[in-house]
């Protein structure tokens, strides 16, 4: 059993999904952090995406006892700084809207040339105990305005690099090829293959 440091319950499908038919296994079962009896909020108060997973990661396990990952992902924008990063869920506030978070990050980019951003995605593993981490990263660039109703959060404005296609506008299929966190996943798959016989 792996416990998934989550509360969503479609992205929980989703994974389990990914890791079962990467794995040729029906013997891994992977639970939320609910179904493991955690009913409390998962704190991520760390100030970047690696300390975020981990804490989280660590929080389940303290919980649990058993093998557990968390992710956590973020837009880093070149010319904010990487901005707005850790903080990217709410980076128009407590509120979590996708909008606004759009909004704001048009307005701060309004007249700059340098468009060059990047999604990157940590994953943090408890492993018999051990701790691993994995990464993703895919470049782009963010457009002058939304292309595409797919996809969730900041999809609609970021084009990755070698597409004519926003997130928003891709099948999920290619999107989860060529993702952040797609590629994290596929690290950790890579590692579960090894300790899963």
């Amino acid at each position: 059993m792996l416990v998934f440091a989550t509360q969503n319950n479609h992205k929980l499908k989703e994974v389990n999904k990914i890791l079962r038919e990467a794995l040729h296994t029906q013997d891994l079962t992977v639970i939320s952090a609910l179904d493991a009896g955690i009913t409390e909020e998962i704190p991520e108060t760390g100030n970047t995406l690696d300390s975020n997973a981990c804490q989280k990661a660590h929080f389940v396990f303290d919980h649990t006892g058993e093998n557990c990952f968390a992710d956590d992902t973020g837009l880093e924008v070149d010319a904010l700084n990487g901005e707005p990063g850790v903080y990217s869920a709410r980076y128009a506030g407590e509120s979590k809207s996708s909008e606004d978070n759009i909004d704001k990050l048009l307005l701060n980019l309004e007249g700059i040339e340098n468009r060059k951003a990047r999604f990157r995605t940590v994953i943090c593993l408890i492993w018999d105990r051990e701790e691993y981490l994995f990464e993703g990263v895919v470049e782009g660039k963010i457009l002058m305005e939304r292309h595409g109703v797919e996809g969730f959060g900041y999809d609609p404005v970021f084009q990755p690099d070698g597409y004519t296609e926003t997130f928003a506008q891709m099948s999920l299929d290619l999107k989860n090829q060529i993702s952040h966190r797609g590629r994290a996943t596929q690290k950790l798959i890579d590692f579960l293959k090894h300790k899963i016989k």
